[in-house]
């Protein structure tokens, strides 16, 4: 193998290996994680809303249209403070963004005891 056919196998190497990098990154932000716990807030001018989760962490998450609901009747407006949710979201730089949201009521507590 000559030299500048090793210099080109050497190229064609770091080009996948930068793909390759650049793939798993754009893949992680697209990663849905998941939050349970007591909406504190509600911003319907924002799409917002504060999920304050059994440990006292709060996950500000905003809404778009492609977000699903499942519990209320229309986009946002069922979700009520004191609600309990479960919220699957996506997360890009520190903004999280609903992918769905299920409604669980107020009186998840009470069922569950």
């Amino acid at each position: 193998m000559s030299i500048d056919s090793k210099w080109k196998v050497a190229l064609v190497s770091l080009v996948v290996l930068v793909g390759l990098v650049a793939w798993q990154s754009a893949s992680a932000d697209d990663m849905t994680h998941v939050v349970s716990g007591a909406v504190k807030h509600v911003d319907k001018g924002t799409k917002t809303m504060v999920v304050k989760t059994t440990d006292g962490t709060e996950h500000t998450i905003k809404w778009t249209s492609k977000t699903t609901w499942e519990g209320t009747k229309e986009a946002g407006k069922g979700v009520k403070e004191g609600s309990q949710v479960t919220v699957n979201y996506t997360e890009k730089g520190a903004e999280k963004t609903a992918v769905g949201v299920k409604d669980l009521g107020k009186d998840i507590g009470k069922a569950v005891q």
